[in-house]
């Protein structure tokens, strides 16, 4: 197959490789001319994803993967376009669909009959349906459904492991009709390979789950799910520090049988998944009030660990803090949505200096995110962030002025602090 990728993100640029990888010719089409020269340089334009540079270099140069700003003409010349263009959503939950519409528009252009088109970026409910089908008919005079295919198939891996999460988990599809659904099946069946899982109800592969709806709502469930269900930790933690109790061991306790999935408390959710789609979600659908207690009680952790320093601490006033981690996690270079930014916001609210060191971060690339490098000034206390695994040999002689350490990731090991008050979320 002749396959466009338009947008060669940290999700879409592994997703080429991958086509391309099995045989077939792909052209990524971006709006960012820089993008797209490292692409065709076989140079990999961001780092930390495991493999990509060396399947970049053999997919380039084989001939089978090129990349251009042109998205019009790499549709036209194209039996399947993958779309994986960012959908920004603000603190209310409202969608931007700017660049989506922008890119759709650009399909529309270039669309002929017969072509396959899959959305992958994470949407609400009902849009591949009511907006995209409608606005590439308009562009291209085609109709959806006979002239040409369209489904929704959301992208279901982490950054950084691409590669390995696209094997492993199968691979959702549903389309604005049966003929849709199963030219979806077809393509992604031609461009994937799978693990086997024994774990499954099924066997592990591209699964068709009817409609386009479906497979929206099972992206937005996924996620949701995982926020709601790391609510309920952070509330479980928060009542095990007021009463003395380590909830770690509780959460290890209940889930020793099978019915308990408890994950795991922490500082912050952050990242362009977690903390997004159940706002997403939520437009679709207000009166989900469980969901929405949950993202509430998440985004108050980051102040919630600046309330656990002053209550080991005492007045922070005028009080030098060094964060710990600005990247939303740990091992990855990425700060959307960090708790960093809370955590920092939450200390000069109660008239504390914060400073913010990340072993993945210079000191200007920490100061064009607006945060304050750490630089030899002195910090009598601190607060880990990120889940970095430098951070787990890290030890007091390392900070030697700090005299109280809260670990929101428990991260650090408890040896390693002699002398200093180590504070853990949740007992």
């Amino acid at each position: 197959m002749n396959i466009c990728v338009v947008a060669l993100g940290k999700i879409g640029l592994p997703l080429a490789v991958q086509f391309a990888a099995k045989g077939h010719k792909v052209i990524g089409a971006d709006v960012n001319e820089k993008v797209v020269e490292l692409v065709n340089a076989a140079t990999e334009p961001f780092p930390g994803e495991h493999d990509l540079d060396v399947q970049l270099k053999e997919t380039v140069g084989a001939g089978l993967l090129s990349a251009t700003t042109d998205t019009t003409a790499a549709v036209a010349v194209s039996d399947a376009v993958v779309v994986v263009v960012p959908l920004f959503v603000d603190a209310e939950g409202t969608p931007d669909f700017g660049w989506m519409d922008a890119a759709t528009k650009a399909i529309a252009a270039g669309l002929k009959p017969g072509t396959l088109v899959s959305y992958e970026t994470t949407l609400p409910v009902g849009t591949t349906r009511t907006r995209w089908a409608p606005m590439l008919a308009e562009g291209s005079g085609l109709t959806p459904g006979r002239d040409f295919h369209l489904v929704f198939s959301p992208e279901r891996v982490l950054t950084g492991r691409v590669f390995a999460d696209l094997r492993r988990y199968p691979k959702l599809v549903g389309g604005i009709d049966e003929a849709s659904s199963q030219r979806g099946v077809e393509f992604y069946e031609a461009v994937l390979d799978f693990d086997d899982r024994e774990d499954l109800p099924r066997p592990n592969g591209v699964w068709d789950l009817g409609t386009a709806e479906a497979s929206e709502l099972a992206k937005l469930a996924e996620t949701t799910y995982r926020d709601v269900n790391i609510g309920l930790a952070n509330q479980f933690a928060r009542f095990a520090d007021k009463n003395g109790i380590d909830v770690k061991k509780v959460i290890e306790a209940c889930n020793s049988q099978p019915y308990s999935h408890i994950h795991q408390p922490g500082i912050a959710v952050g990242g362009h998944c977690i903390p997004i789609y159940p706002r997403m979600y939520l437009w679709n659908d207000p009166e989900a009030t469980v969901v929405r207690s949950a993202r509430e009680a998440n985004a108050a952790m980051p102040e919630y660990s600046v309330d656990l320093l002053a209550a080991a601490y005492g007045d922070l006033d005028g009080v030098g803090v060094l964060v710990l981690g600005a990247a939303y996690r740990g091992g990855v270079k990425e700060t959307a949505f960090s708790g960093v930014f809370g955590v920092v916001e939450a200390l000069k609210a109660r008239g504390a200096v914060p400073f913010v060191s990340d072993p993945m971060y210079t000191a200007d690339e920490l100061t064009a995110h607006g945060l304050v490098p750490h630089e030899e000034q002195t910090v009598t206390a601190a607060i880990l962030q990120a889940d970095h695994a430098e951070y787990r040999e890290l030890a007091s002689a390392d900070l030697p002025d700090v005299r109280v350490l809260v670990d929101g990731r428990r991260t650090t090991d408890p040896a390693n602090w002699a002398g200093v008050r180590r504070v853990v979320i949740g007992g």
